[in-house]
């Protein structure tokens, strides 16, 4: 059986983000296929990459978790500076944005180390999410081996000089989009490299049901959801500014929002702030809503708007954003919008008659395109060598 580790700077069931949750939803499904690893940090947050998780290794169902300590806190500080001489001063050199990667972090070095000295053990290492310093620094020293997930988007710094070595190392690529897949051709030209589009299959629980949810937190009426990091960078600034808005212009909808919070939350009356809850809690919230709504700019799947459609649960998401905006594109299963005047002309489409259609829409695209078994098949390729351009 292939030896295969996962590379990223969080796992655990505690952690919330996108491409970590991504790391160990495929993680969990191709164990039953590989030995599977995953290497790691033992930071929880990314705020100052403190440790948090006290053992080296662990057992996460069923999956070996090799943990190593961050070795310097993250300076926001530094960070910024470095950012003003890169981006203002022309600064963009490979020198300078290493630098500035190692301060971002998590600051690593052991498990670049461990990389290094163990890399003929495995058979292959897939390295996601294209921006921190495992990725950056752990694929130089396996690159023959290197399957990248980059989860990339049109951001500052995937603009630097380091990241054009970084996009140009693994041996093979996997995209969660076609439009991740086309950005990224077209910003760094490897085309050569072998790779291939592949999504992340969907699994919902059996028992999903919103009255549960809506007794424990006591909600009542319909309500618009978002669901992730609270945080102004992922355009929860800008959504907060609209439902005000939409409120005062009539909009009768709540805004329930879960996820952990990096910013402060308004005090409105139809603004619920529920914190991070449990993946049952976030199925039934799902399950309730009349629509969910994701407002950032930068996403390169984005695994919440999949679970919603999945569920028969329309989407309204930020047009800006390519990949968001493909979804509704290509299942009608939702809308877009590029400013608040398209936002309350989305909400009021999603709204009308023609709701169930929408409805349906979505659970087909799902059913098309993210079923595990199709998921599953497209990457015993990529493993098996037979990936071809």
């Amino acid at each position: 059986m292939k030896r295969i580790a996962f590379v990223n700077q969080r796992y655990g069931k505690e952690v919330n983000g996108g491409s970590e949750y991504y790391t160990r939803l495929m993680a969990q499904k191709l164990k039953e296929h590989y030995e599977v690893e995953v290497l790691t940090t033992k930071a929880l947050t990314y705020e100052k990459w403190e440790d948090y998780y006290k053992e080296d290794i662990e057992e996460i169902d069923g999956v070996k978790v090799r943990r190593f300590g961050v070795k310097r806190k993250r300076s926001r500080i530094l960070q910024r500076l470095l950012k003003i001489l890169i981006t203002r001063f022309g600064g963009n050199k490979r020198k300078i944005t290493e630098t500035w990667n190692k301060v971002l972090g998590p600051y690593v070095p052991d498990l670049v180390k461990y990389i290094r000295e163990n890399k003929e053990e495995y058979d292959a290492f897939i390295f996601v999410t294209y921006m921190y310093y495992p990725a950056v620094f752990g694929m130089r020293e396996a690159a023959e081996k290197a399957i990248f997930v980059p989860t990339a988007h049109d951001e500052y710094c995937i603009y630097f000089k380091l990241y054009e070595e970084v996009f140009r190392l693994p041996r093979k690529i996997v995209f969660l989009t076609p439009e991740e897949r086309d950005f990224v051709h077209g910003l760094f030209h490897n085309e050569k490299i072998p790779g291939e589009v592949i999504g992340v299959g969907i699994d919902l629980p059996e028992n999903i049901g919103e009255e549960s949810f809506r007794k424990k937190y006591e909600i009542e009426g319909e309500y618009l959801l978002y669901a992730g990091r609270v945080d102004s960078e992922k355009g929860c600034d800008e959504m907060f500014d609209y439902f005000r808005r939409f409120s005062e212009n009539g909009g009768d909808l709540q805004l329930v929002v879960i996820g952990k919070a990096y910013m402060d939350i308004p005090k409105q009356d139809n603004i619920r702030y529920l914190g991070f809850v449990s993946e049952e809690d976030k199925y039934n919230a799902i399950k309730g809503a009349n629509i969910l709504w994701l407002p950032s700019k930068f996403e390169s799947l984005s695994i919440a708007v999949l679970e919603a459609m999945a569920l028969g649960v329309p989407v309204i998401v930020n047009g800006k954003c390519e990949v968001l905006k493909g979804h509704c594109d290509r299942s009608g299963g939702g809308v877009s919008y590029e400013s608040y005047e398209e936002f309350a002309d989305g909400i009021f489409e999603l709204s009308k008659d023609n709701y169930g259609v929408i409805c349906e829409r979505a659970q087909k695209y799902i059913d098309k395109e993210y079923d595990w078994n199709i998921i599953i098949d497209k990457w015993e390729l990529i493993l098996n060598g037979n990936t071809e351009k």
